[in-house]
């Protein structure tokens, strides 16, 4: 339906206009929520947390301008390696979902900071197996959680927002253990940064990441994190 390698000037057109028809939260109506009453405990190195919340240009792209962030990996994460493949992915019966594998800094940003993100402006967490324009399992919003510890204040952050009726209709966002992520080919890397003109980048995304400059300030840096720059460890 939308983002192979390199978009015709057709798919490009198609895709805007699908953009446009289908029934969704806009892209650049993120929602003020508050931070999580529950948070991580203060670390020592590098941390990694991953999320899912529809196409993972928007969610990399996000990530990649959030400050405490040191390196932010679209790729795969619910399935196995073999499936592991935007072609295979794409059919939606894999398990997989389109993920975003993130490195941050616990003591420039914490765990709970990185979900507030998450549910505040990379996604509506409303929307059941699907995304703005983009539907199907691959594009469930999820929380795959690396410790028990991030499990607990996911599974309480939702209990929290829920509780709070933040949204206008409830959190679908599963939590679960992270078996395994799987990084996705490299043109799917850096996709925001590197074409902010494409139909679906300009429409989808790009709202996105200027809402993080506005509701997150604090966290927001304008020079994007970029994965063949970062040399990030575990």
């Amino acid at each position: 339906m939308r983002r192979p390698a390199v978009l015709s000037l057709f798919a490009a057109t198609a895709a805007l206009t699908l953009a446009f028809a289908m029934p969704s939260r806009a892209a650049e109506d993120a929602v003020v929520i508050p931070a999580p009453a529950m948070d991580a405990a203060s670390a020592s190195g590098i941390q990694t947390a991953v999320v899912a919340g529809g196409c993972f240009w928007g969610v990399q792209g996000v990530f990649q301008h959030t400050a405490g962030v040191v390196n932010a990996v679209s790729g795969y994460a619910g399935g196995t390696k073999a499936t592991a493949d935007y072609q295979t992915v794409s059919s939606g019966r894999t398990g997989h979902a389109e993920s975003v594998e993130i490195k941050y800094d616990p003591k420039k940003i914490s765990y709970g900071k990185i979900l507030q993100i998450y549910f505040s402006v990379v996604h509506d967490p409303t929307q059941l197996n699907r995304q703005g324009p983009d539907v199907g399992s691959q594009y469930r919003s999820a929380i795959f959680t690396t410790s028990d510890e991030q499990k607990k204040v996911a599974e309480a952050y939702i209990a929290q927002l829920n509780g709070a009726k933040v949204f206008n209709k409830p959190i679908v966002t599963k939590v679960g253990a992270l078996e395994a992520f799987y990084p996705a080919e490299a043109y799917h890397q850096d996709y925001l940064t590197l074409h902010p003109n494409q139909p679906y980048i300009a429409y989808n995304d790009l709202p996105k990441v200027e809402n993080l400059k506005k509701l997150f300030a604090d966290n927001y840096i304008e020079k994007p994190t970029l994965v063949n720059a970062s040399k990030a460890t575990n």
